[in-house]
């Protein structure tokens, strides 16, 4: 069976997110698909293309392999697999739904028309595939350190100029856990006593109280 690749930049997310403290109000960055504020860590452009596989590059449960400057499409019982579509969506994140609370990362597929298309095989547009590691580790998980959306279980340091970042909780990452985000809710005032920061989740319970550890 062959490999297909999308042709185009392919772009993975960084996790940022944003958030509000009252009194000592801070934002949080990294969070994506508009999960908080985001931003965008740019991977050197792939010379790729379509074939093969299906009717959508990269659809649910289809498998891709690593790259350093792109990433294929695999079969998912081969040695090159590394991780598995989620959710697939056309379009950008800006405008489309968000990605799965435990995605590790996301994938921006650039638009490829039929003529440029090497196999012949019809157009691939503009979308982005939601990525779930198929071996540990999955940044995606609470406490992971990682991952498009910041969720309950997930840990954020000061990172100064009013920001906060996420950082793995179990320390093993650059900079020390200061706040955990214990419960997401519909407004501030549902939040615990014990709440010290208030982090932008998105979603229907766009709120996440964090404490300090």
């Amino acid at each position: 069976m062959r490999d297909r690749v999308s042709t185009g930049v392919v772009y993975v997310l960084a996790v940022l997110l944003a958030a509000l403290l009252t009194g000592c109000t801070q934002s949080a960055a990294g969070g994506e698909n508009g999960e908080g504020s985001a931003v965008t860590a740019p991977v050197p452009p792939s010379t790729t293309r379509a074939s093969g596989f299906g009717a959508v590059f990269l659809a649910i449960d289809e498998c891709s392999s690593f790259g350093k400057t792109s990433f294929t499409e695999v079969p998912c019982s081969g040695e090159r697999a590394a991780a598995r579509v989620v959710a697939r969506h056309d379009g950008t994140t800006a405008d489309g739904p968000p990605c799965p609370a435990t995605t590790d990362f996301v994938l921006h597929i650039s638009e490829q028309s039929r003529i440029s298309d090497e196999d012949g095989d019809g157009a691939v547009p503009q979308g982005y595939a939601c990525m779930r590691n198929l071996q540990p580790p999955h940044p995606g998980d609470p406490g992971g350190g990682g991952g498009p959306r910041t969720i309950v279980g997930d840990c954020v340091y000061g990172s100064g100029s009013g920001q906060v970042r996420e950082t793995a909780c179990d320390g093993r990452g650059a900079r020390k856990p200061q706040y955990k985000v214990v419960k997401a809710v519909v407004a501030r005032s549902r939040c615990p006593l014990s709440t010290a920061l208030y982090v932008q989740l998105g979603g229907p319970q766009p709120v996440g109280c964090a404490r300090p550890l």
